[in-house]
């Protein structure tokens, strides 16, 4: 089974959406071009469901981990991502 090429996949998707959105950096953006909940209410629950032992505040360094474990998993589960995404 091949890898699915994500990187391509949401580049193609954040041009046709009609917003501006930087999926490669921020959180907020990944999640809302995958049509997912992005609150601060919604990213606290996602980041103590991916273990994250920090402060639940929506700060940069929740957001960034936060980012970080949603590309490791994609590609865990078989999506190429760019290793500069990933840990």
């Amino acid at each position: 089974m091949s890898q699915v090429d994500v990187e391509a996949l949401l580049t193609e998707k954040a041009a046709s959406s009609g917003e501006k959105l930087n999926w490669r950096s921020s959180i907020v953006d990944l999640l809302k071009l995958l049509d997912i909940d992005s609150s601060l209410s919604a990213r606290k629950d996602l980041a103590t469901e991916l273990g994250y032992k920090g402060a639940l505040d929506g700060s940069a360094e929740m957001n960034l981990w936060l980012h970080r474990q949603v590309m490791n998993r994609v590609a865990a589960n078989g999506g190429k991502v760019p290793a500069d995404l990933k840990d």
